[in-house]
């Protein structure tokens, strides 16, 4: 979906150079995601049960456009 790649290049744009390792590898694990999770997760619908996963989604939908 182009609306989560918007959001993926945003974060990458802003916060993945600051990021630690351990981000990093939640970011990676967040994006195995089947693409109508995250879109869920995302939009606010639902959320992650995982909480680095569910820390991370807040992070990257506070981040502005």
């Amino acid at each position: 979906m182009r609306e989560l790649d918007q959001l993926f290049e945003r974060y990458l744009d802003r916060a993945w150079r600051q990021a630690g390792e351990d981000e990093r590898v939640v970011f990676l694990r967040l994006l195995e995601t089947e693409d109508d999770k995250l879109w869920h997760w995302f939009m606010g619908n639902d959320a992650p049960t995982d909480a680095d996963l569910a820390a991370l989604v807040a992070r990257i939908r506070s981040l502005p456009p």
